[in-house]
């Protein structure tokens, strides 16, 4: 070794990122591994590097003892205190045993090893590098495909985009660019393995977030997504600021911004709808683009179901193609949808049920008033009215048509 070793070193380290120890480290195994091979010496063998001129030293270790059974793993305290009189029993002693023909020896057995070290070494690196990208967006560019994945190649190292993890109606094919969700990434015995998605509700929440700033900082938030990838996606946004107005801003100009998420996404329609903490208007409003006459929630059960009564004409637009947006619809909530039109559904609106109840304390109030003792002055009307009362009388035509 010499110091043509240390700058090779050195390149080492700044062409591939790999750290100059790591490869010292790994060097000094291999060696230890070559010299007890190709000289059959005990194990207790020691090898040190010398990382400024290059140099490789082997050194025997031995423990001091009163009495030396084994040569190889032992020496006398009396031959210790000759070297140093400090040792004592117990003590380590190095004796250096570098072989002269060592360096080529080490150079042909130790070649490999330090080869699989340093690949271990680069895989730890990438690993480490794209392990910080999971649950984020990249761009690749399709490389290849075989019968059970897409490889996409994101830089230094290939992703696997699997098939329940493509678009139905996309066609990939090689040197496409296309963006990715990084769903995860495993450390594995033949190195690092990045896995990614077009399917996956959080690609469309990192597109909206590089389209839509109010969303990136905070000011929307997206509550829930609900997708079936390629067709329709439905997403609840919510803002923090009364000021700003959450699906307008999500949509932006002339549906500028959601435009441009449907284009990634080659044409999946996009339903923003408002995030709402009252139940029933958070159904509705997923509903989109559905009119929703009244949600009845059932008291009595505890498995979040909710029927959505509609106009006529509007149950099958409610409902939607194959049910997709009603099942999109309960998805986003979390509630079990009946769909029912109106003309089935015998219902009392509450706010009218209220007005009424309003109304009959009203003229109870008033009947009360009328039942309190009448004065002298009226004595006689009332008389009267007794008389006319006990009369029957017989509406006309227009009362009749009235009731």
């Amino acid at each position: 070794m010499s110091k043509e070793m240390i700058q090779a070193l050195d390149a080492l380290e700044q062409e591939k990122g790999v750290k100059k120890e790591v490869v010292i480290e790994a060097l000094e195994a291999a060696l230890v591994s070559a010299y007890k091979r190709n000289y059959n010496q005990a194990q207790n063998v020691d090898v040190e590097f010398d990382p400024k001129q290059g140099d490789i030293h082997v050194y025997a270790v031995k423990e001091v003892t009163d009495e030396v059974f084994d040569s190889r793993l032992e020496v006398s305290l009396k031959d210790a205190l000759a070297i140093n009189k400090a040792y004592e029993i117990g003590d380590k002693i190095k004796f250096e045993v570098t072989p002269k023909d060592f360096g080529r020896i080490a150079a042909q057995t130790a070649k490999q090893v330090i080869m699989q070290r340093v690949r271990e070494a680069e895989r730890s690196i990438v690993y480490d590098e794209y392990s910080q990208y999971e649950d984020e967006i990249l761009q690749g560019v399709v490389e290849r495909r075989d019968n059970r994945f897409i490889y996409v190649n994101l830089g230094k190292i290939e992703a696997v985009l699997g098939r329940q993890d493509q678009m139905p109606n996309e066609k990939y094919e090689a040197h496409d660019r296309i963006k990715v969700y990084v769903t995860k990434v495993e450390n594995t015995s033949k190195g690092p393995q990045v896995f990614v998605s077009r399917t996956h509700p959080g690609l469309v929440k990192r597109l909206f977030e590089q389209e839509v700033p109010e969303i990136f900082d905070g000011t929307v938030e997206i509550v829930n997504i609900a997708r079936e990838p390629g067709d329709r996606t439905k997403i609840a946004v919510r803002a923090t600021n009364d000021a700003v107005d959450a699906v307008g801003t999500t949509v932006g100009p002339r549906g500028a911004r959601v435009q441009a998420v449907v284009n990634e996404l080659s044409g999946e329609n996009m339903d923003v709808v408002q995030w709402e903490e009252d139940p029933a208007d958070y159904i509705a409003n997923a509903l989109n683009p559905a009119q929703v006459i009244a949600v009845q929630f059932n008291d009595e059960d505890n498995d979040r179901s909710a029927t959505v009564i509609v106009p006529d004409y509007q149950l099958s637009l409610a409902i939607g193609k194959k049910g997709q947006n009603a099942r999109l619809a309960a998805k986003l909530t979390g509630y079990k949808i009946d769909i029912k039109p109106e003309s089935e559904v015998e219902f009392v609106d509450d706010d009218e049920l209220s007005e009424a109840e309003a109304e009959a304390a009203e003229a109870s109030d008033d009947q009360a008033d009328d039942t309190e003792a009448p004065s002298d002055d009226t004595a006689e009307t009332e008389q009267a009215d007794d008389a006319s009362d006990a009369t029957p009388v017989t509406p006309n035509a227009d009362d009749q048509s009235q009731a």
